[in-house]
């Protein structure tokens, strides 16, 4: 990072270097992430699941996890050396999306699609501090757009990949290939595999000094790994009996009256027909998230002010959280509708639906991280106007595209949907790292992931799936989710009111919880 004359921070090329890298990285993190969606009519047959359960597997299975382990892993970020934790993350995620392709049963890819998730929630939140200390504020909104249109990429290249490998593979091998392996199965091994050898291209990353960028420069942590495991007791069941036990009598109380809350809550769902692993894994993620929050509020207070006690940052997270419940639903089961209802080859479905997704949401995200910018220039909050916009207007080309009778209009309407629906990623996460201080974006951007996961990614796939398995119309499956959008856009808007304010007392904000360490 250099200055220019007048003293302000600007990115240097090399800044931009290691933007281009953490963009391949983001592509290679939803490639594993997304490839299941174009492999998902093939794995329902193999191992005779239901569309709830492939919701299953693609959202709650990772997602939960992803949340749950992105708080501790977030909390490492922003005391370790976080280029070491990318590049060990991928290695982790790559490898299990490889084993993924030796899955003979549904227990198994579940076994593995956590292992997915718990090595992705190392990426992110390291990446979005990275990226804060390498470019000045003036510019965070659009490399974190940028960066975050690896999304798209990655999951438009997974559905080409996977389309084509499992399209091919079954033509080649109609009864099974070497190893005995089918067509999904040789797709998750083929995507798998390369991350293991880029994580040691992203392990010679220079790790910058934290905070810099804003002139708050941060000495390294003396014991990161000790503060990593104190988080894994406030977050990892059983482990959070132990975290809780240690803050005294009332937090242990309290913990188990959670507990007991969440297993009743549960059990009634069960009672009520809903499928045990799918409420379990959610109130797992409920009970977690809750009991990690309580220990924050003791162990450090500065932080949890200005994360959960902050209703201008929970309202950006909700908002994003339920855009996304709508963005991962249409993205995952976009393919098994064209295949299912429309008739198109896995490999079309791969070509035209990846294409498209990659160009429309990188194309979107970009955009809406360019305006977002420019109208934070004009007004605090000027970011959540993109956020607002990004919930309302993809809903009626959902509506179209999921009722539509022809290909053509099923892609014309994903292809808008998608290009709208993405201006509010970038500029969601750019509001919550601009409401923290250097040392807390890794515990923000966590915390902000558990809205795009416990609210998006481990609620609107299944949703979708199990409406669609009750009512045997996918088409029913995903409309019924559109019935979200009005808690989205009030959550916008209650946002763009609150941020201003909330940004301007920071610091004071801070002093006040306890924070003494400013430089």
């Amino acid at each position: 990072m250099n200055t220019t004359a007048d003293g302000e921070y600007r990115a240097t090329g090399y800044a931009w270097y290691v933007l281009s890298i953490l963009f391949v990285v983001y592509i290679l993190n939803f490639i594993d992430r997304q490839v299941i969606s174009i492999l998902a009519e093939d794995i329902k047959r193999d191992l005779n699941l239901r569309d709830e359960d492939l919701g299953f597997l693609y959202g709650t299975a990772f997602g939960v996890f992803y949340a749950l382990f992105g708080i501790p892993l977030g909390r490492l970020a922003d005391s370790w050396h976080r280029v070491r934790l990318i590049s060990v993350g991928l290695a982790l995620w790559s490898t299990m999306t490889a084993l993924s392709g030796l899955s003979r049963t549904g227990g198994q890819l579940a076994a593995a699609r956590i292992g997915v998730g718990i090595g992705e929630a190392t990426a992110s939140p390291s990446a979005y501090s990275l990226i804060s200390d390498y470019f000045p504020k003036k510019l965070r909104g659009t490399a974190l757009s940028i960066y975050s249109a690896g999304i798209y990429v990655g999951a438009g290249i997974s559905l080409f990949i996977g389309g084509l490998i499992v399209q091919s593979w079954n033509a080649a091998y109609p009864d099974g290939g070497p190893f005995g392996l089918a067509g999904w199965q040789a797709a998750f091994l083929a995507v798998g595999l390369p991350g293991i050898i880029f994580a040691i291209w992203i392990a010679t990353l220079r790790e910058p000094v934290r905070g810099l960028s804003e002139g708050l420069a941060q000495p390294p942590h003396p014991a990161p790994f000790k503060v990593f495991f104190e988080e894994l007791l406030t977050i990892v069941p059983p482990f959070t009996l132990i975290g809780a036990a240690r803050q005294g009598t009332r937090t242990l109380l309290w913990n188990l009256v959670a507990a007991a809350v969440t297993i009743g809550a549960v059990a009634l769902l069960v009672a009520f027909g809903e499928p045990l692993p799918q409420w379990a894994a959610v109130g797992i993620g409920c009970y977690a998230v809750f009991s990690w929050a309580s220990a924050l509020r003791l162990r450090d207070a500065p932080t949890f002010a200005l994360i959960v006690g902050t209703p201008a940052f929970l309202c950006t997270v909700v908002a994003y959280g339920l855009n996304a419940f709508l963005s991962y639903a249409a993205g995952f089961w976009a393919a098994p509708y064209a295949m299912r209802e429309l008739g198109v080859t896995p490999a079309e479905a791969g070509l035209i639906l990846g294409g498209m997704g990659a160009v429309s949401g990188f194309l979107g995200v970009t955009f809406g991280g360019v305006m977002g910018d420019r109208l934070r220039q004009r007004h605090a909050g000027g970011r959540l106007i993109m956020v607002a916009l990004g919930a309302v207007v993809p809903v009626p080309f959902l509506a179209i595209g999921f009722t539509a009778d022809t290909p053509i209009v099923l892609y014309a309407c994903l292809f808008v949907a998608q290009f709208t629906a993405s201006w509010g990623l970038g500029n969601s996460a750019a509001t919550t790292q601009d409401l923290v201080l250097p040392r807390m974006r890794g515990a923000a951007t966590a915390t902000y992931f558990i809205g795009t996961t416990l609210l998006g990614l481990a609620m609107g796939p299944y949703l979708a799936g199990r409406v669609s398995s009750l009512t045997g119309s996918l088409s029913t499956g995903m409309l019924s989710l559109l019935v979200t959008t009005p808690i989205t856009l009030a959550a916008a808007i209650a946002a763009f009111r609150l941020v201003p304010a909330a940004e301007a007392s920071r610091e004071d904000r801070a002093r006040a919880a306890g924070e003494t360490d400013f430089s």
